[in-house]
C-alpha cells in the first residue's frame, strides 16, 4: 500500500507541477488561443498565474516533506488541498460543458483523494 501511495502521489505532482509551469511560463493570450486552454480567456490573468502557483506548490508538498522526513503530515494536507483545487477545475469545465477535461480532472481528484485517505489514515507517515 505505501508503494501505490508513493507511486500516485508521484503521479499526481507530475501532473500538478508540469501544468502549474505552463500557467505560470506562458503568456495568458497564448494560453486562451490554445484549444486546451480557453477556459483561461474567461479568467484573469493574475488568476491564472496564481494557480499555476499554487500548483506547483501542491506537487512539491505532495513530495517534499515525505521525502526529507519534515513535517510530512503536510503530504496528506497537501492532497487534501490538490482535491478542492481538482473540484474547482471540474465545476469550471463542467459549466463550459467541456467534459473530457473534465473527467481527467476527475480521475485526478480521485487520485488526490486516494492519497489523502491513505496518508491520514492506514500508512500515516506518524504512525
Amino acid at each position: 500500500m505505501n508503494i501505490a501511495l508513493w507511486i500516485a502521489a508521484g503521479v499526481l505532482a507530475a501532473v500538478l507541477l508540469s501544468s502549474g509551469l505552463l500557467k505560470l511560463v506562458t503568456p495568458h493570450a497564448k494560453m486562451a488561443a490554445s484549444r486546451s486552454g480557453e477556459w483561461a480567456g474567461a479568467v484573469a490573468p493574475g488568476a491564472v498565474k496564481a494557480l499555476g502557483a499554487v500548483e506547483v506548490l501542491g506537487a512539491i508538498g505532495l513530495i517534499l516533506p515525505a521525502l526529507l522526513d519534515i513535517a510530512p503530515v503536510l503530504v496528506p494536507v497537501a492532497a487534501v488541498g490538490a482535491a478542492l483545487l481538482l473540484i474547482g477545475a471540474m465545476v469550471l469545465h463542467l459549466r463550459r460543458r467541456e467534459t473530457v477535461p473534465a473527467f481527467a480532472t476527475l480521475l485526478y481528484l480521485a487520485v488526490a483523494l486516494f492519497v489523502a485517505w491513505g496518508r491520514f489514515g492506514p500508512e500515516s507517515f506518524t504512525g
